[in-house]
């Protein structure tokens, strides 16, 4: 039989040495499914639950294996499904690949049973690379420009193919008027910034007294010259979320996470420095980073599309982090004064003896921070971490000290609820020999992470090291919204939005033949995690968890918590104000600067 269209994509993703597709069946890629089988499954096709999170678990395997992820879907609501996963990539610049079926081209134009126009729904979240094939002889190049371009620009892209070219024969691009050939292979460049903008940027570094850098996910490759930098500068460095795991959380001057999510020491920082480089990073709140006027600023940046972002930078880099940094240092002068560092240290080294206090604070029935703060203690050392979204980001980002191989991703900029579990079978898929770790909201669980378990069990016994921990925090409560809703409308939590049923998540899990426990007594968190990290299959901890903890914002005051709190109880002034009072008691220690004896536990 002659090669099908179809055979030849699966042929070129191999000779792209894709190993794994991310995808959900349909009649809109039955052809594909049909080359799948004459190719004996190679590259792998790995079955989700929903299109959603095959595209989530594609962008799970290209941030922790540094590879391009390809997911695939069929026609009409297979393609919609993959939308969302496929912004939190390009939001985050990931690159991955879509390979979506169309209806018949005969059909085009008539209204015809799941017809969208593909081309203008994926023009945006594919912006860089999105293409319909119609012939045999367009394949190759279509093919080869989405992989290289998703690669090269760190970004989306798409290949439509309507079912019925999937059936054709495949025929090569002749040398002739009209054909497009193509050929294999990404070259490897690394871009460095002219000498004249180094200089620049050395004339404003050096003639800084109070140095702060912030780094995100574009610093991961240049962690021992960020380290260099700073210990020249005198500086401390404050990480965005998705470079939580570019910098060792336990060197003295790394303040943590920056922004809602982020550490006190980080908004101190920023807050008086008067000299700024960011490294690698589009980190989007610039409430956040230093006033304007306060501080001199210089951005490295690989892609110049994202430089001159978020703050007026008085010098971009254009360039590869770790290259550009080498090419900087010897242009820096050695900071003699270490007072600025000395005082970092110290703001540092209190953060994290109130998260240890934090933890410690007693709740109904446990304290999700005390969930966090146990396992920080815990982690293996090549452990790869996911969050979801909500309130749990906020204890994976301020209490979980991430260090060498350690390696940790979440929803960055799209921030969307549900890609926790989904990032994790990613990883897995990724590096099989390595543990992974959820950190899951209920809602988040109820929404997508639950159905994902199924996949779990599906393929876990492949997996080297058979480890793969969901961890949800169950407090019955879309809390990090509730909590949003208390800050900033001064509203009440509303129950009919707010409030979900509980739901037996390690029970659901043993059905499924994976390791189960529920946790709902402070002395039982740390057996639990022990059970789970040496469990002989996936496991689900069950935390029943208190959603009175708020999530508190670095630069928060009490008077602001006790009145978000006080809301719940609307315009009953006297219970109110009668909250405020035993509210007061009970969040202080959450507070940095605050200083309480450290509570027991039972």
């Amino acid at each position: 039989m002659s090669p099908k269209v179809s055979d030849h994509v699966l042929k070129r993703l191999r000779e792209w040495q894709v190993e794994r597709v991310f995808a959900y069946p349909g009649d809109g890629i039955n052809g594909l499914l049909a080359a799948w089988g004459r190719a004996e499954n190679n590259p792998r096709f790995i079955q989700s639950r929903h299109e959603e999170m095959s595209a989530f678990e594609a962008v799970g395997y290209a941030k922790f294996s540094g590879r391009v992820g390809v997911c695939a879907a069929t026609s009409g609501p297979g393609a919609v499904h993959l939308l969302n996963g496929l912004y939190d990539a390009k939001l985050d610049h990931v690159p991955v690949v879509a390979l979506v079926g169309q209806t018949n081209r005969s059909a085009m134009g008539g209204s015809y049973q799941q017809e969208i126009d593909l081309l203008s729904l994926y023009k945006d979240v594919a912006s860089d690379f999105c293409e319909m094939v119609t012939v045999p002889e367009q394949l190759p190049n279509v093919l080869d420009r989405a992989l290289r371009t998703a690669m090269a620009r760190r970004s989306v892209t798409a290949v439509i193919i309507p079912a019925d070219v999937q059936e054709l024969d495949y025929t090569p691009p002749q040398h002739a008027f009209k054909m497009v050939p193509s050929s294999l292979g990404m070259p490897h460049y690394a871009p460095v910034p002219d000498d004249d903008d180094l200089m620049r940027a050395a004339e404003v570094l050096n003639a800084g007294d109070r140095i702060a850098l912030l780094i995100g996910q574009g610093a991961r490759g240049a962690r021992a010259e960020v380290v260099q930098t700073a210990d020249r500068l005198g500086a401390g460095v404050a990480k965005a979320l998705l470079g939580k795991d570019a910098l060792d959380d336990d060197l003295p001057y790394v303040t943590g996470a920056i922004g809602l999510l982020g550490t006190r020491p980080s908004y101190e920082m920023m807050r008086d420095c008067d000299t700024l480089l960011v490294v690698g990073s589009s980190f989007p709140y610039t409430q956040f980073l230093p006033e304007f006027g306060q501080a001199r600023a210089v951005q490295i940046d690989i892609d110049p599309h994202m430089v001159g972002l978020r703050y007026p930078f008085e010098v971009n880099l254009v360039g590869d982090a770790a290259l550009t940094l080498r090419r900087l240092l010897p242009l820096l002068e050695q900071n003699t004064d270490g007072g600025w560092r000395r005082r970092i240290e110290d703001a540092v080294a209190r953060w994290w003896e109130i998260m240890q206090r934090r933890a410690a604070v007693e709740a109904d029935p446990i304290n999700p921070e005390y969930v966090a703060h146990t396992l920080s203690g815990l982690l293996p050392e090549n452990v790869m971490l996911s969050s979801d979204s909500g309130s749990a980001a906020n204890w994976y980002a301020r209490h979980l000290k991430l260090r060498g191989a350690m390696r940790g991703s979440l929803s960055g900029t799209l921030a969307t609820m549900g890609p926790g579990v989904p990032y994790a079978i990613g990883a897995k898929f990724a590096h099989g020999d390595r543990p992974a770790i959820a950190l899951v909201g209920d809602g988040a669980m109820q929404m997508n992470g639950m159905a994902e378990l199924i996949t779990v069990a599906k393929y876990w016994r492949e997996w080297e090291d058979p480890r793969l921990i969901v961890a949800v925090f169950n407090n019955q409560d879309l809390n990090q919204v509730t909590w949003e809703m208390r800050a900033m409308e001064g509203a009440p939590q509303f129950l009919p939005s707010q409030s979900i049923p509980d739901v037996a998540y390690a029970d659901f899990a043993r059905s499924l033949g994976l390791h189960g426990i529920r946790i709902e007594k402070p002395h039982e968190v740390e057996g639990a995690w022990h059970s789970a990290l040496a469990a002989d299959r996936p496991s689900v901890l069950d935390f029943v968890t208190d959603p009175a903890v708020p999530p508190i914002p670095p630069h928060a005051t009490l008077d602001q918590i006790e009145a978000a709190a006080a809301s719940v109880l609307g315009g009953d002034s006297d219970r109110a104000a009668m909250v405020r009072q035993g509210f007061r008691a009970k969040v202080q220690d959450f507070l940095p600067g605050h200083r309480h004896p450290r509570r027991t536990r039972e």
